[in-house]
């Protein structure tokens, strides 16, 4: 049973963290290590290439994946830390989102320096085939995540609300990596252009009624005049990161809050967190840009912030003892 934790804030917890990522799988630490050390060069590239592609600076894109990776895999690392057991089958989940890593940035800034885009990219035979291994090797990292979620389910974890912070910020990361699929569905126009004999030079897209180069958000490039995929995506992935962080501050908290008060607050946020990514898929599913939201899109949000504030202010309402 794992009854300790321990967030990697400081200098010498992250490098026991390192060591002990070492010891899941070496090709996991280097993936980090690696994207953690193209940050600081993808943003001197963004800085001096003036290229655009699909409408945003070249290195965009790469600096993004780049910043992204290493959060995922150092917070994957972290998570393994919590699982007892299962030494092969850990190990093996680990390398195989290790190489992920490290063949998806690589393919991205392969394709930034050939001057095209990696993603939904069918262009060309070659290009088709870059976009389709990305594929093969996300859809890897997203069976592992599952894999995670289900092991931290099975595992024993002495505090109950911290448990549950884990595996239902993981299990909402899953559904965030879901969300990515639907970008892979070629559009209506792009079957008619294919069945007419022209191709399909882009296989889906992260936009839904707006084109790929169309304007959107600084930086993030989330679609100003139509629905992006990307957002809830996004908001599902870092699940990881803000369920565990809640669930260890309310372990903080375990002298004021009684076990099951923190672990009520705990499933609320996660059912609320699911809930937002769920509305925001929503959302952009029906051609809605996330900054430009309709009467319907603002009363669902209405409901389900009601709602957490309801099922919070009722768990915090309960008379419990708490710890010594």
């Amino acid at each position: 049973m794992v009854d300790t934790v321990v967030f990697p804030f400081s200098g010498s917890r992250m490098i026991s963290l390192l060591r002990q990522g070492w010891a899941f799988s070496p090709l996991l630490v280097v993936a980090g290590l690696a994207n953690l050390t193209l940050i600081p060069l993808f943003l001197i590239a963004a800085l001096v290439d003036p290229r655009l592609i699909a409408g945003v600076p070249a290195w965009h894109k790469p600096l993004k994946f780049a910043i992204s990776i290493t959060i995922y895999v150092a917070t994957f690392v972290w998570l393994l830390t919590f699982v007892e057991g299962r030494r092969r089958w850990m190990r093996g989940i680990a390398a195989v989102t290790g190489v992920a890593m490290l063949v998806e940035i690589g393919l991205i800034a392969m394709q930034v320096v050939r001057g095209t885009t990696s993603h939904f990219n069918g262009s060309t035979p070659f290009n088709l085939v870059v976009y389709n291994l990305m594929g093969v090797f996300i859809t890897a990292v997203s069976v592992c995540t599952l894999l995670l979620a289900i092991w931290l389910i099975r595992q024993r974890i002495a505090d109950a609300a911290f448990a549950w912070s884990l595996r239902l910020g993981v299990l909402i990361a899953f559904v965030g990596m879901a969300v990515a699929f639907l970008m892979t569905i070629p559009t209506a126009d792009q079957l008619a252009q294919a069945q007419a004999g022209g191709g399909m030079p882009q296989v889906g897209g992260h936009g839904i009624g707006v084109a790929e180069d169309g304007p959107g958000l600084p930086f993030l490039g989330w679609r100003t005049t139509g629905g992006d995929l990307r957002v809830p995506h996004f908001v599902g992935l870092h699940a990881m990161q803000v369920l565990p962080l809640l669930g260890g501050l309310l372990l903080r908290r375990r002298h004021r809050l009684g076990d099951k008060q923190r672990l009520g607050l705990v499933w609320t946020a996660g059912l609320g967190y699911l809930g937002l990514t769920l509305l925001l898929t929503w959302q952009a599913l029906r051609g809605q840009s996330v900054i430009a939201p309709d009467g319907l899109t603002l009363l669902a949000t209405a409901v389900l912030l009601g709602g957490v504030l309801i099922a919070a202010g009722m768990t915090l309402s309960r008379k419990e003892t708490f710890l010594s």
